[in-house]
């Protein structure tokens, strides 16, 4: 293909209706057609990344390779395309202010008046076509956040509006995601918010060439009509999107409602080829399918939120899929973990989250210990490997008041401590070791075994680490520290001898996770909750 062509995620009537969810399946079956995609966030708020913000905010933040904090949709668009995201797929206003106010610091519009319209909107085209000019993609998908109407998210529609004249006829097109609620005292399904939510965006110079429609009911002929009419879009540029039993459900309706035809049409592209969607559709029957419930224990400091551990919760299906079995995952909140002894009982295996701050450490620590004790399968990821480094230290080698220096500044021994390069940072946003580093495994360890491989390299987001000075205490006393970084000489992982599967990682695998490539850590997780859930029985 010559050019790139564009296709634009609006959101209209409602926020949380899936524009991420539509985005990827789409950008998914472009893909199985044959066509290299990638997807774009463009998210309205003032934060320059979600780097610093509360999980119970935004969710999870999500790390790309090259150690940018993103947004959480960004591991939807990885884990459905299997391709890596990066800095250029994330944008935010606050990114976008920071780099025109420092332009106009270093005097680049000579003197001008820096306004909304153009600098803004100019450095906002800018980071659209970033991805379409490497040359990488043949169409790039941007995702809109926020909903139509809204007053932050104004700058990003007058780009698109001019960005989609720029482009010419056929390179760029507009969907719109709405909701078309169904009143149940009248039986009704209603078109009434769809209508005026694009005739906003109509008074923004943009109107929408497809419509897709959340709802809880099949949309008839007559409601597609109606819209056709009155959104001015053809009538098979109506796309209904009803609720789903899961979100790897939706390229599969998708395709039944011949959203990537239309689109393709639209662009004046080929259809190729039937999208090839063989080995995704393997996965979804597999986790349809499984006979076997295994109960993992996720313990956190941020349950209420399911999207705070969103990665893990996806990385438990893909692996449990590919283990034919089915996971019910049992949220704990590590504040009250005492409480929920009965429930650790029932587990077949326990994931220990990763966090921040000492809010919760003590059940966290709690559940380290009946894991380790009890033999049940545990994994401990970042802040979770720490808190499997305290327990160890304080119940096997010792020293009750072992501690993170990230909890207690002056524990007697800092057993987790502020890696050296941390000590002089005073600013939190994108300060911590971020992104992908290389990690040398010990040979015959059981985690070199898990990766068939004994160099590989992970995505981080961290300032603390295991403090070298008790490497040599642990060791003797039977916790392996099976990992390591070569450059910095930091522990990367750790395992136990004398458990059938016990390991921590300072690393996120649930980053690394697709439906395409399950992470082997939580393959292989899963598979020992499902051989000590045999036993069990």
């Amino acid at each position: 293909m010559a050019e790139t062509k564009y296709i634009f995620v609006t959101g209209g009537v409602s926020s949380s209706l899936g524009k991420g969810i539509i985005a990827a399946s789409l950008a998914k079956l472009l893909q199985a057609r044959g066509y290299r995609t990638t997807i774009q966030k463009l998210d309205p708020y003032i934060n320059i990344d979600p780097g610093t913000l509360n999980p119970y905010e935004h969710g999870e933040c999500f790390v790309t390779e090259d150690g940018a904090e993103t947004d959480l949709d960004l591991g939807h668009y990885e884990r459905f395309l299997n391709v890596n995201t990066s800095r250029a797929n994330s944008v935010t206003t606050g990114r976008i202010y920071q780099s025109v106010i420092n332009k106009e610091r270093r005097g680049v519009y000579r003197g001008k008046t820096v306004q909304v319209v153009p600098h803004i909107t100019n450095e906002i085209k800018d980071r659209i076509k970033s991805l379409g000019e490497s040359n990488d993609y043949d169409i790039v998908l941007t995702e809109i956040g926020g909903t139509v109407g809204d007053i932050e998210s104004l700058p990003y529609i007058e780009a698109v509006r001019q960005l989609k004249w720029e482009l010419g006829d056929h390179n760029a097109l507009i969907i719109h995601l709405t909701l078309i609620p169904y009143l149940s005292a009248a039986g009704e399904l209603k078109t009434k918010p769809t209508q005026h939510s694009v005739k906003t965006l109509m008074e923004s110079g943009i109107s929408p060439e497809i419509l897709v429609c959340r709802t809880e009911h099949h949309i008839g002929d007559d409601i597609r009509k109606k819209l056709a009419l009155f959104c001015n879009v053809k009538k098979e540029a109506v796309i209904e999107s009803i609720d789903a039993e899961t979100i790897y459900d939706v390229p599969n309706l998708m395709v039944e409602e011949g959203l990537d035809v239309i689109a393709l049409e639209k662009l004046k592209l080929p259809q190729r080829q039937e999208p090839d969607l063989r080995q995704w559709n393997a996965f979804l029957s597999k986790f349809k399918n499984a006979k076997t419930t295994l109960k993992i224990g996720l313990v956190g400091k941020y349950v209420e939120l399911q999207d705070s551990y969103k990665s893990i919760l996806e990385s438990f299906i893909h692996a449990g899929a590919y283990n034919d079995v089915k996971i019910e995952t049992i949220s704990i909140h590590s504040e009250f973990i005492n409480d929920k002894t009965d429930i650790i009982k029932s587990l077949d295996g326990i994931l220990v989250a990763p966090g921040f701050g000492e809010r919760g450490i003590k059940g966290k620590i709690e559940a380290v210990k009946y894991a380790r004790e009890h033999k049940i399968p545990f994994f401990g990821i970042c802040l979770g490997m720490q808190m499997a480094i305290i327990e160890f230290a304080r119940n096997v080698l010792g020293l009750k008041d072992a501690n993170s220096t990230e909890m207690e500044e002056n524990t007697a021994h800092p057993v987790v401590d502020l890696m050296d390069e941390q000590k002089e940072i005073l600013n939190l946003g994108g300060t911590m070791r971020l992104g992908a580093w290389d990690c040398e495994l010990q040979k015959d360890s059981k985690i070199a075994e898990i990766y068939q491989s004994e160099n590989i390299s992970e995505r981080h987001r961290h300032r603390y680490e295991v403090n070298n000075k008790y490497v040599d205490q642990l060791e003797e006393n039977g916790m392996i520290c099976s990992g390591k970084n070569a450059q910095t000489d930091l522990v990367e992982t750790i395992e136990l001898k004398d458990h059938p599967f016990f390991i921590g990682v300072q690393y996120h695998p649930e980053y690394k996770s697709t439906v395409a490539s399950p992470h082997p850590l939580f393959l292989a997780f899963i598979k020992a909750a499902k051989e000590f859930n045999a036993e069990k029985s």
